[in-house]
């Protein structure tokens, strides 16, 4: 059975690292932990004499003084790592953890978890070829020299660096090596750390190079990992959870998130914040229990993209409507039909094409698979047609041999909407207003990722009245743009009532706009 020896990696909190060696030891795992050497020498002793007793405790044998960014973080893996591996002569994996992180699955959800398949567990990436990294520099980061911390002598390691670029200094990346870059956090097999450190001692030129790369501890072991050990035996993820903000900072858990959390595909999360006092005692109860079945949704990351996109304009990476972009066309009308139900709109247009002989194109910015002829490949990806959308509506406007055409939108398009209401082409919008029950909330929540098949009861009835209100947001935010050509039509409504407002946005006869409006089942689920 694997028996885990965790690398803590820490820095404050004397407290919490007691607690947190010991929950983590009490199951028969075992830990080795560097604490930073800029840390108080008292928070240290306490820490050493709390835990003297258990022999599942080791401590790297150099207190390194890390700085983020620098080689020390490597080092002080590296040091306790050696330290793990030579007291826990009988551990199977080593886990990368700080201070924190907290387990999200019990020891013997763990331990079954890496047991299963007979792989290492890390971030490991094409450095040249990913998009890992987003901002900021990504070769210069390999083939220029950094002796000194970005954040505490900001004016010499931009002096340094600015120095090489000017004189040409560049330095080859070791021949043999394909860099890789990805989360410090891992969890890899002893063979395989027993690898990375016999290549250590040996390759010397690799070590002088990585000691002055930037930020190393993203690309030095997923380097070597991916050296030393087949990719057919590396799974490219890392087993802890974690999330970043849009502004690169990470997202911090509280005590309102303990469900979430164990319901994703993960083993650890960070970061716990320090005043989740109760999340904390739950998930410190957790790892020692028997047992216990988790219902894994892995609904987190797009969970939250929702929860924090809620309410904001202008949203960060958002297409950007101040590019210039070429008119429909004086003469002719765009008309948009607006419902979250795709279904729904998707009829709606069919019968009016069938009655009206109108074009009609379904949910072409939301759905990649909508039929659209060969446009030059403007109309290849829903990005693409986001991004050049009154060009493509001016070139469907010349395919089609008419002025006039029916499109369907998620009400949550509404800059797209603004944007060609701006046009000089008439633009004339109709929102279909449906009842929303919760069984198609429920459906709606596993369609886009925010619930899973496995998410709990409780976590459902949460995220509803959330997803309710976000409806009703949107098409509050419709009624509010103050369109010159909006109509609507209701699911509650008569068909001679939806009548009236469909064909005065079709600008057609009252009896065909009966005709439409009357459809069997238009409304249905």
């Amino acid at each position: 059975m694997a028996k885990i020896a965790f690398i803590l990696l820490c820095h404050k909190d004397p407290e919490g690292i007691i607690r947190q060696a010991e929950r983590l030891t009490a199951a028969g795992d075992c830990m080795s932990i560097h604490f930073d050497g800029r840390a108080p020498r008292d928070d240290y002793r306490r820490i050493r004499a709390a835990l003297a007793g258990n022999a599942n405790v080791t401590f790297a044998r150099t207190r390194i003084k890390c700085g983020w960014g620098e080689w020390s973080l490597v080092g002080a893996t590296l040091s306790a790592v050696e330290a793990a591996v030579e007291v826990f002569p009988d551990a199977t994996h080593f886990y990368m953890l700080s201070g924190d992180c907290m387990a999200i699955k019990s020891a013997e959800y763990a331990h079954a978890f890496l047991d299963a398949e007979d792989v290492d567990y890390i971030e490991s990436f094409d450095f040249f070829k990913s998009d890992w990294i987003k901002t900021g520099m990504k070769e210069d980061r390999l083939i220029y020299r950094h002796p000194f911390n970005e954040r505490t002598r900001k004016r010499l390691f931009y002096g340094v660096y600015n120095l090489q670029k000017r004189m040409g200094w560049t330095r080859p990346i070791p021949a043999d090596l394909q860099i890789m870059i990805g989360s410090q956090w891992w969890c890899l097999r002893r063979r395989t750390v027993e690898w990375v450190l016999d290549f250590t001692r040996k390759r010397k030129d690799v070590m002088r190079f990585f000691r002055t790369t930037w930020i190393p501890d993203e690309t030095f072991f997923q380097t070597l990992v991916r050296h030393v050990v087949p990719g057919r035996e590396i799974r490219a993820r890392t087993l802890t959870f974690l999330m970043f903000s849009d502004y690169g900072m990470p997202v911090t858990f509280y005590n309102d998130h303990y469900d979430l959390l164990l319901s994703q595909d993960f083993l650890f999360a960070r970061k716990i914040s320090p005043e989740a006092r109760e999340l904390k005692r739950r998930l410190g109860d957790l790892y020692a229990s028997e047992g216990v079945r988790f219902q894994i949704s892995n609904e987190g990351l797009r969970l939250y993209k929702f929860l924090a996109g809620r309410g904001r304009e202008g949203r960060r990476f958002a297409p950007r409507f101040w590019e210039a972009e070429a008119s429909l066309g004086h003469g002719r009308e765009l008309m948009i039909v607006v419902c979250k139900k795709w279904h729904v709109a998707k009829r709606l247009v069919e019968r009016a094409r069938q009655v009206t002989q109108i074009p009609a194109i379904e949910y072409l910015f939301s759905e990649e698979s909508t039929p659209l002829p060969d446009l030059g490949g403007i109309q290849s990806t829903v990005e693409k047609r986001a991004r050049h959308r009154r060009s493509l509506m001016r070139m469907l406007f010349d395919y089609h041999k008419s002025d006039r055409i029916i499109v369907c939108m998620d009400p949550s398009d509404i800059d797209l909407m603004r944007d060609f209401a701006a046009d000089r082409a008439t633009t004339r919008l109709l929102e279909i207003e449906c009842d929303f029950g919760d069984d198609y909330l429920v459906g709606h929540a596993r369609r886009t990722g925010l619930a899973g098949d496995h998410s709990t009861p409780e976590s459902l009835d949460r995220l509803l009245p959330t997803i309710r209100y976000d409806l009703r947001h949107e098409s509050d935010a419709i009624r509010d743009a103050n369109f010159a050509h909006l109509h609507r039509i209701r699911q509650d409504a008569r068909p001679e009532e939806n009548a009236v407002s469909l064909a005065a946005f079709l600008s057609i006869p009252e009896p065909t706009a009966r005709e439409i409006a009357a459809m069997d089942h238009l409304f249905a689920d």
